[in-house]
């Protein structure tokens, strides 16, 4: 029994459910923070969306059938999470999730929680102007460094359709820069 599978089976134990579950938030929280983060932008909502995804991971994890990587199962999970919380902010707007992702950009210049230089700025924007499945494409295979087939199984698509998906969002990002 690997180590995943003694956490997934402390995980689905009562007993030992809590303490396993605090050894999961330290395994993964970082990592799935910096993901959601990617697609909500800011901070706050990317605590917010954090949490949300811990806990219906602590709910759901009884139905975790092993049938992928405890990790991916997380990662579909919250990016889902990320995704309805982006899409109901658009609707509670009024706006169209395009243009929501353009404000988001815009907001990255005075957001005292993002660091980075005028080059790292345009590329947040250049990934934000690309559709949504594009944007969570490049951010897992280029930031993430996460392999095609562990992407696949947290979209649930196939790894032709990422390759293809990540070349394109590669080839606007490129352009969007060159034109600037």
């Amino acid at each position: 029994m690997n180590d995943e599978q003694q956490l997934i089976t402390a995980l689905q134990n009562a007993p030992t459910k809590e303490k396993a579950f605090r050894s999961l938030m330290t395994l993964y929280k970082e990592r799935l923070y910096w993901h959601i983060r990617k697609i909500v932008i800011s901070h706050d909502d990317a605590d917010d969306v954090l949490q949300n995804t811990f806990i219906k991971v602590f709910k759901s994890i009884h139905n975790f059938k092993g049938e992928s990587k405890l990790f991916s199962w997380m990662y579909r999970i919250a990016t889902n999470e990320a995704i309805t919380f982006i899409n109901k902010r658009a609707k509670e707007n009024h706006i169209d999730i395009s243009e929501l992702h353009t404000e988001l950009g815009t907001s990255l210049q005075s957001d005292v929680y993002f660091s980075g230089d005028e080059i790292q700025l345009l590329l947040q924007q250049a990934i934000l102007s690309l559709p949504q499945k594009q944007q969570l494409v490049f951010n897992m295979k280029y930031y993430e460094e996460l392999k095609y087939t562990e992407i696949s199984e947290i979209l649930d698509t196939s790894v032709g359709a990422l390759k293809a998906s990540y070349f394109h969002a590669v080839k606007k990002i490129e352009k969007l820069i060159k034109n600037h």
